[in-house]
């Protein structure tokens, strides 16, 4: 994911979020907190984490599918495969 280290930082910030998030969570769990705050918890770090594959996914595929340079056409086809991999993955 090279293209995207001009980013590195914002990714990091959004995964530490992310993380607190599951520790939240787990924290709730064990504390045995109102299944109501646990849930809502887990929806927002769900969210959160959609948030984060569409982010990365948006970079992949305009960084490897949307470039102009003909030359990368094969670089292009392992991409589209990769992205279709994904959001298969993704939608089960």
């Amino acid at each position: 994911m090279a293209h995207a280290l001009k980013d590195k930082k914002r990714l990091a910030a959004r995964i530490s979020r992310i993380r607190g998030q599951l520790n939240a969570i787990d924290r709730a769990v064990r504390e045995e907190k109102d299944c109501y705050r646990i849930l809502q918890t887990t929806a927002a770090c769900h969210g959160a984490l959609n948030s984060l594959m569409v982010e990365i996914l948006e970079s992949h595929i305009r960084h490897h599918l949307l470039e102009p340079d003909a030359a990368r056409v094969a670089e292009r086809r392992k991409a589209a495969r990769e992205v279709i991999q994904i959001i298969n993955a993704f939608l089960r």
